[in-house]
């Protein structure tokens, strides 16, 4: 069996598929709705593998993202595979095979797996026999559950990993690892990296928004009101497909982050567009070619797949935004704020690329004076957001008693409490379906680990003592000394 995933423009670019023109395809395409990323199983004799390829196409019918149908799809193989070389299928799997799956997942695969990875595949494989289940394929689930949830789950909690910044660390990742510049901010002649303007605003950006990578890397220029015809940068954007579960939200965007996207747009982005034009002329049919932006830049009209369409800007998704075009009269211009060698929005395994070669630049430069103490591993963007969300919940906390004070109250009213408590104000800001989550961050509000360090140092500089001894000492739990002393004569 192998596995396929749905691309029509990849079949177009093949060319006559069966002997079906243009036009034929697109007709078809029009019958059989199939969102692109739709997986595909097909056996042997490439037929399509049932009722697996149905249920596929049913997630793909609800809305469900192409990345995670991707994960599903490779789970759910593995496990056909692994029932085929047990002379068994998914109708006939017993408890005990779906858990000697899991114990080859975990421990005897060529590549085992942990407990993330397999509560992945926990969940790829409950919705598979929910389906099954419904359409009458199988009588129930071959496993039971429990009432914690699926008995075949790790069971483990997985507390919320934050890495944040201090300003100087983001300061020298910003400039000196993206930017290119020395650890003393002067400019360094080496410097042989692409881009700097671009991805130092990019940076800036997700630190002073809290946006996830797929949130800011898809921006469009008209959601920020940077299209020539529009009259003044915006300072909110609302997000809607492109927001994790598409669960709509309005982003803040500081001064201080636009300002720093000017050298950007008025250096680098008008070359990368330029020297892109030929490969965008070439690949203008698969294009959405802009036609008209409404003057508030909320919705677009275009052509796209032969097809004249209008769409609301935060309702498109991140394939169709990656495709979005201006004609301008001078050539083509992306309509993608941050755009990357042939025109288009940068994937995010190019932001990765820029992203560790950063990190390597950011190595490369820690002996300097200047530079701050780096972290054992590479920081990643979602780190920027974490950053953000822990100094917006300090500044908003020292407010709130700020202003708890100059009212002399011993405790807020309830009304103070419900429009200004600092969780729920940065739980919007960043986009969480649950207060519970944005709560994980007040632990990193202050790191007890500090503290314990420093006395643990303070002991040992004065006199070497023992960690029993310094347990003891910080528990009240040391006598006096005369009363040590009567117990060792008795």
């Amino acid at each position: 069996m192998e596995l396929f995933f749905t691309d029509k423009h990849k079949v177009w670019k093949v060319g006559d598929v069966a002997g079906l023109g243009r036009a034929e395809l697109n007709a078809l395409f029009e019958r059989r709705r199939i969102p692109t990323g739709t997986p595909i199983l097909l056996d042997g004799a490439m037929r399509p593998v049932e009722p697996v390829s149905t249920w596929f196409r049913s997630l793909a019918l609800d809305g469900t993202d192409a990345k995670t149908m991707r994960s599903y799809a490779y789970s759910v193989l593995m496990l056909i595979n692994f029932l085929l070389a047990r002379g068994a299928d998914l109708r006939s799997a017993t408890e005990a095979d779906i858990k000697e799956f899991r114990v080859w997942r975990r421990e005897e695969a060529e590549e085992t797996v942990q407990d993330a990875s397999w509560d992945r595949d926990v969940a790829a494989i409950g919705r598979l026999y929910t389906f099954l289940k419904d359409i009458g394929f199988v009588d129930a689930r071959p496993w039971r559950s429990t009432g914690r949830g699926l008995s075949l789950g790790s069971g483990t909690s997985r507390d919320l990993r934050v890495r944040h910044m201090e300003l100087d660390q983001y300061l020298y990742c910003r400039d000196v690892g993206f930017g290119g510049l020395t650890p003393d901010a002067s400019l360094d002649e080496t410097f042989r990296g692409w881009r700097p303007h671009r991805n130092r605003a990019a940076c800036e950006l997700a630190l002073l928004t809290g946006m996830r990578i797929q949130e800011w890397s898809t921006l469009l220029l008209p959601e920020l009101g940077l299209l020539a015809d529009q009259h003044s940068p915006t300072t909110d954007v609302d997000l809607a497909k492109c927001a994790k579960y598409s669960r709509p939200r309005t982003v803040y965007v500081p001064a201080d982050a636009m300002e720093l996207l000017d050298p950007y747009l008025l250096i680098e982005r008008p070359e990368i567009v330029a020297s892109a034009q030929r490969t965008l002329r070439r690949r203008s049919r698969e294009l959405f070619v802009i036609q008209r932006v409404e003057a508030d830049g909320t919705r677009v009209r275009g052509i796209f797949d032969g097809q004249t369409i209008t769409r609301v800007v935060k309702d498109m998704t991140p394939g169709l935004r990656r495709l979005a075009v201006r004609e301008t009269g001078d050539g083509l211009d992306p309509l993608a704020l941050f755009v990357g060698r042939g025109g288009l929005m940068p994937t995010f395994s190019g932001w990765d690329r820029v992203r560790w070669r950063a990190w390597s630049r950011m190595k490369s430069q820690a002996t300097h004076p200047g530079a701050p103490p780096l972290p054992r591993r590479c920081w990643v963007y979602h780190d920027l957001r974490h950053t953000f969300a822990l100094r917006l919940l300090i500044f908003l906390t020292r407010e709130a008693l700020r202003d708890a004070e100059r009212q002399d109250l011993p405790m807020s009213t309830l009304l103070d409490h419900m429009t200004g408590n600092p969780l729920l104000v940065v739980q919007g800001r960043l986009g969480h379906a649950h207060p519970s989550t944005t709560y994980r961050y007040v632990r990193y509000l202050k790191n007890p680990m500090r503290e314990v360090d420093a006395a643990f140092r303070q002991w040992t500089a004065a006199g070497g003592a023992s960690y029993i001894t310094i347990a003891r000492r910080l528990m009240n739990l040391e006598e006096p000394a005369d009363a040590t002393q009567g117990c060792l004569q008795r």
